[in-house]
């Protein structure tokens, strides 16, 4: 499927606008996770039968593309004969979660995956932003903070750190740091070939099969992963290949976006348009009388676990700057 976005309520919870906030609070007590190997209840538990692959960058090379590789049992026929069947790779959005190899924790956050990138461009500047008051998280004053993180048993939590205290950046004077300024001006970012290595992989299988079939899939047989319908492309013009120039002149054109914030180092780069692949958006967040930051951060990781490609907070209780940051900070895709 192709083009647009979809949306999915994981949470009932009223709407807030989404804020960012310049500091990261105290590492909070997160429960303890198991080994991860069989399932289980804990979102870092690793999925069964599959693992992480990267592929490198051509433009770019040190772009490591995440991609989940199931691996598949053999066929056996009726003739009494095994066919072997190769692993399968699909799109995986869990981000470093999602590696056995791993070894962070929400405490830590993830790595910051673009800081690199958006650092050598040359064109944003840290400032010391506003700091995050009382009344902004619901509270009267930082004793009354204090006094309902101790009633609640999430001090750590809800109670910031300067330790923590991490400052935002923006773009220099005179400079434009979105991806639509640098595609309209010919430039292949790094998040673009990352964004072609990612959406290209099925594109590219189909291509390939479309070619030993006299250029039909429909010819495939109906129980192969290749087999696709004709279809009504409703004015998608999708290409054999994903190149990072399509990418771009996608994007300079105004028939996608790039969702890539410079506060948000840790998102891994993805592509919402009607040539790319169907993005599914999961909604998440507290309200005034029910989940706290642990357990907010907990539904993102299910989230991108099971595929959401964005997430939503819509978080209308106490701590909202807290809340979402800690968010931000473990998140591998766009937080609204």
């Amino acid at each position: 499927m192709n083009g647009g976005m979809r949306f999915v309520a994981s949470d009932p919870d009223s709407a807030d606008s989404a804020a960012f906030s310049n500091q990261l609070p105290n590492p909070s007590v997160i429960p303890s996770e198991d080994d991860g190997s069989h399932g289980g209840t804990n979102s870092t538990n690793q999925l069964p039968n599959s693992c992480k692959v990267y592929v490198n960058g051509a433009l770019h090379f040190d772009l490591r593309v995440p991609f989940r590789e199931i691996s598949l049992a053999p066929t056996k026929s009726l003739d009494g004969k095994i066919e072997v069947n190769e692993p399968v790779r699909v799109y995986d959005t869990s981000g470093p979660w999602g590696d056995s190899d791993f070894d962070g924790n929400v405490e830590q956050g993830l790595p910051p995956l673009r800081a690199k990138w958006i650092r050598d461009r040359g064109d944003v500047e840290e400032i010391e932003g506003r700091l995050v008051r009382p009344i902004d998280d619901g509270y009267l004053s930082m004793a009354h903070a204090e006094k309902s993180a101790r009633r609640n048993g999430s001090s750590k939590s809800e109670i910031r750190n300067p330790k923590y205290a991490r400052r935002p950046s923006r773009a220099k004077s005179g400079k434009v740091v979105t991806q639509l300024y640098y595609a309209r001006r010919g430039i292949i970012t790094p998040e673009m070939e990352f964004i072609a290595i990612r959406e290209n992989l099925n594109v590219a299988q189909v291509s390939n099969l479309r070619s030993q079939n006299n250029g039909k899939l429909e010819t495939c047989s109906t129980n192969s992963l290749a087999y696709q319908h004709s279809g009504e492309p409703f004015g998608a013009s999708i290409p054999k290949d994903i190149t990072p120039e399509f990418v771009r002149d996608e994007v300079a054109r105004g028939r996608a976006i790039i969702p890539a914030n410079i506060n948000h180092p840790e998102s891994e780069p993805m592509i919402i348009g009607r040539n790319f692949l169907v993005k599914i958006n999961a909604n998440i967040g507290n309200s005034a009388v029910a989940s706290s930051i642990e357990e907010e951060v907990e539904k993102m990781r299910w989230a991108t676990k099971w595929g959401a490609d964005t997430v939503m907070d819509l978080s209308t209780g106490k701590n909202i700057h807290a809340t979402r940051e800690w968010i931000i900070r473990n998140s591998p895709v766009p937080i609204g």
